[in-house]
């Protein structure tokens, strides 16, 4: 489904697949050829989202922006890259042809550079980067600027040298911080989402044959009383040379 949050709704590219049970929120840009499959969400929360060109966010991958009065986060993932089923990717930066393998997670203003890929389980943490053409392996945890690359057991030293809570959410250390930032999170989100509403869902339409070097149409914000719907026309042609092939077999 597709929301509107505030004045803020999403742009998704003619050409780009929505799955009807993804979810699109507010300020998000779907780029040409993309493809976001079931159970995925992509949304924006104080900061836009911006998805490339021919991108696949696989299904149950959440992918999420955030931003208020003094911490901003917005997501913006390249051209040609690829986000894992299950992956978690927020506010972060993501260059062109990286791969999100499935499970992985990718935390507020870390980068992964052109190239770069984390694998099943790994985790980039915060303020992190990931050097183009690197791989985060297997369950471990990259940390640094740039990034060492640390296995699961180090986890309490990368832990002891982060201030986690500060860094996403503004509050300073103290036994209940944890509270804090559960008290903190939920008033934001109130009111980021107070005014989200269903808007039309976006369809795949066939984009039209284009020359050699000629530009594609520009992104557009889904209007959904303005495409067709190709699939269904598909389905239907189908249906009919079925019914001749039938008639034709009875003649």
């Amino acid at each position: 489904m597709i929301f509107s949050s505030g004045t803020k709704r999403p742009k998704i590219h003619s050409s780009a697949y929505v799955a009807p049970s993804a979810i699109v929120s507010g300020d998000v840009t779907i780029g040409a050829g993309s493809a976001v499959l079931h159970g995925a969400v992509v949304t924006a929360e104080g900061a836009p989202v911006t998805v490339g060109d021919q991108c696949v966010i696989m299904e149950n991958a959440v992918l999420k922006a955030s931003g208020g009065s003094a911490l901003t986060f917005p997501l913006k993932i390249g051209n040609r890259c690829i986000v894992g089923p299950q992956a978690y990717v927020v506010g972060a930066t993501i260059g062109d042809g990286c791969f999100v393998a499935g499970g992985a997670k990718i935390f507020n203003g870390a980068t992964l550079e052109r190239g770069s890929g984390v694998a099943l389980g790994a985790i980039v943490h915060v303020k992190s980067r990931v050097s183009a053409g690197a791989s985060v392996p297997m369950q471990h945890i990259a940390f640094g600027d740039p990034a060492t690359i640390y296995p699961p057991e180090k986890a309490p030293e990368i832990h002891s040298k982060m201030n986690f809570y500060a860094d996403v959410f503004n509050l300073e250390p103290g036994d209940d911080v944890r509270a804090r930032a559960a008290e903190t999170y939920s008033k934001f989100l109130r009111k980021v989402h107070a005014q989200d509403a269903a808007v039309e869902e976006h369809r795949n339409v066939k984009p039209p044959p284009r020359r050699s070097g000629e530009e594609p149409p520009q992104t557009q914000a889904t209007e959904v009383d303005k495409v067709v719907d190709v699939m269904m026309l598909e389905l239907e042609e189908m249906e009919h040379r079925r019914q001749q092939a039938i008639k034709r077999q009875k003649g």
